[in-house]
Order: structure tokens, then sequence, then C-alpha cells
């Protein structure tokens, strides 16, 4: 970490995630049109998530961070999987109730 609190890579690094993303980027364009059946989301996200980390440890200089800093990321991602969760949980749940006729 430099004295000046900047967290400044080389632009190399930059142009590497830069590819990375364009390359993830065509990937995720031909996987659109592929005929995946039940796996298009998996894909789907396995891409947008690798891009994410891509963007959040290098762009946002998540690598170079102090440890609280990771902490409350990782955090908030646990949190945002706790609400998919519950809701995923609500909606799959639904058909369990009993119908009542009136």
């Amino acid at each position: 970490m430099s004295q000046n609190g900047s967290h400044a890579h080389a632009p190399k690094a930059y142009f590497i995630v830069f590819i990375a993303l364009m390359f993830f980027t065509a990937l995720t364009v031909w996987a659109a049109f592929q005929h995946l059946g039940v796996w298009n989301t998996p894909v789907a996200l396995a891409i947008a998530v690798t891009k994410a980390l891509l963007v959040a440890t290098i762009f946002m200089h998540l690598k170079d961070s102090p440890r609280l800093t990771v902490l409350v990321v990782l955090a908030s991602i646990l949190w945002l999987a706790f609400l998919i969760v519950i809701t995923v949980s609500d909606y799959a749940t639904r058909a369990w109730l009993p119908i009542y006729p009136r």
C-alpha cells in the first residue's frame, strides 16, 4: 500500500482484467444462444459471479483493502444469500399450504 492511501494497480493488471471481462461477456452471449436446458441459469450466474469477483478484487481494490473491508463485503454477500434463500423458500413452499373450500 502506498503512503498516500491509494491502491493503484499497474495498467497491465487493468488491461488483463478488461480482456477477461470482455471474454466472459462474449461467453455470456454465446451461452445465451445455446440450449443448455436446466443449466442455462447456473451457467449464466457462474459467469456473472466470476465477472463480479474480477471487478470487486481489481477495480474496487478489494484485494488490497484492510481485512475489515473484506469482512464487510463478505457479510453483505452472506446477507444477500440469506434474503434470496428466504424468498425462494417462501415461494417454493406455497404449494404446501392446504386449500380450504369456501
